[in-house]
């Protein structure tokens, strides 16, 4: 009965976006607006009143940075993919899967994520230096039946988002789309280096509207291709071309590092992303990860204050530039800390191994042996689960990175192994190249997080009393 029932609201959701849709050519503002009242319809708490009224305010200020970023967006987009983008990630994925996801925590008493990161292989076209996945080699992968079983699994716990990373995962584009075909009630985004985007493969993604990408690029041409090899630079740039041709939707990912940090962060490499249709970009600060990791390519804490007043300011009201900038290390205020460990993610590699975060390479579950929902449940999870925020300062949110004692006593307490797929890392090696990091950005960070005008601290998973 249920299920008719949450067949009937996504199609009335679905009609309610056609209509709205079309009334865009006609009137924008007054179809932007139906688009808030429709979101608020149906999302209602799921976000705070502020935030419909303030969507509102943007809307009818046409000449914003914000409107003139969605007025693009609308103009560019494939409608198809338009319609998907809002069926899947913003009805299914943050309203319906949402709800179920809340509801499932309480029953099961465990962290259900809001997505799942996998690997669909190890194999990548490209070697590039210092590359994190570069460790699992070339022979390692999940089946399109295991990738199936995980979505079919993760549905039933209301997970409704997958990301996919590796590896590079387009070297399974022909199991990706097949994919993205039998769920086409779920979002599907994978991080690419994009030298295998084709014309064939965008219209494969126009066709099933529900396939969105990350595309690496962590500087200019110099540095780029110093990394990733002779040429690369120019292919990604061509394949940032050919989405943006054919109206479809895609970022960035970037990396960044102690000797990258300058070029990423400039007007020049904002207005490149830009130029060739990027819409948003992905900010990671380099982990340490691995035996052979170069510790020394960690930001300093001076880049790393840097970057997190750089970051606001791009992404601003005012001024700034047209594109959606997020710091997975730096905007922990936004998400409540750490969202790792089944919290709102978790990450399971071509081995199976169903690790807390794609940086923390150790498990005490594999999906090949148990199901998704024991895997949740392992005590690496669980104690995930009892200790989070591992930090009050949302600008320490990580327990391996600002927290590396955490991360020690929660993989020596609950057996955990590493799934370090080159060599095994204890984690006394990987959280020890973190202790000094730690130590120097404490005093930074507390600096920062005293000052800072608005704390939020996001939603807190339900835990039986």
């Amino acid at each position: 009965m249920a299920s008719l029932k949450d067949a009937a609201e996504r199609q009335a959701f679905s009609l309610a976006i056609d209509a709205t849709l079309k009334s865009l050519n006609k009137d924008r503002e007054k179809g932007l607006l139906n688009i808030v009242n429709l979101a608020q319809k149906f999302m209602g708490s799921n976000f705070r009143s502020e935030a419909y009224e303030g969507a509102k305010k943007m809307i009818q200020n046409p000449d914003s940075k914000w409107m003139r970023y969605v007025n693009r967006l609308l103009d560019e987009t494939d409608p198809h993919v338009a319609k998907m983008t809002a069926l899947n990630l913003g009805y299914q994925a943050a309203f319906a899967g949402t709800k179920k996801i809340r509801k499932m925590r309480e029953i099961e008493n465990c962290n259900i994520p809001w997505l799942i990161l996998m690997d669909p292989t190890s194999a990548c076209n490209l070697h590039c230096t210092g590359c994190w996945a570069a460790e699992y080699g070339h022979k390692l992968n999940l089946t399109f039946d295991e990738l199936d079983n995980i979505v079919t699994q993760g549905k039933e716990l209301g997970v409704y988002f997958y990301m996919m990373t590796g590896g590079e995962p387009l070297v399974r584009k022909a199991d990706i789309i097949r994919l993205c075909e039998k769920h086409n009630d779920c979002a599907f985004h994978c991080y690419t280096n994009g030298t295998l985007v084709d014309e064939k493969f965008c219209e494969d993604m126009k066709r099933v509207g529900n396939l969105s990408l990350s595309i690496s690029l962590e500087g200019f041409e110099d540095a780029n291709d110093f990394r990733r090899g002779e040429g690369v630079y120019n292919k990604v740039l061509h394949a940032m071309d050919l989405l943006h041709e054919n109206g479809l939707i895609f970022g960035n990912s970037v990396c960044y590092t102690s000797k990258n940090m300058d070029a990423v962060t400039s007007d020049e490499f904002f207005d490149l992303l830009i130029e060739h249709g990027s819409r948003f970009a992905w900010y990671f600060h380099l982990m340490p990860v691995g035996m052979k990791a170069s510790p020394e390519l960690m930001p300093t804490k001076e880049q790393r204050e840097y970057i997190y007043h750089r970051l606001r300011e791009v992404r601003g009201f005012e001024g700034g530039k047209e594109i959606f900038v997020m710091d997975f290390q730096n905007d922990g205020e936004y998400v409540g800390g750490c969202i790792a460990g089944g919290r709102n993610y978790c990450h399971i590699n071509p081995k199976g191994d169903v690790e807390p975060c794609v940086f923390i390479h150790y498990s005490g579950a594999n999906i090949r042996e148990k199901s998704l929902l024991e895997c949740l449940k392992q005590p690496l999870f669980m104690a995930y689960r009892d200790n989070q925020p591992f930090n009050e300062n949302m600008l320490r949110p990580c327990p391996m990175l600002e927290n590396p004692e955490i991360l020690q006593k929660m993989v020596h307490e609950t057996g955990a192994h590493s799934t370090d797929v080159e060599q095994e890392e204890p984690v006394e090696h990987l959280c020890g190249k973190c202790v000094d990091y730690a130590k120097d950005w404490e005093e930074t960070a507390d600096k920062l997080w005293a000052a800072h005008p608005y704390k939020q601290k996001g939603y807190t998973n339900f835990k039986k009393k």
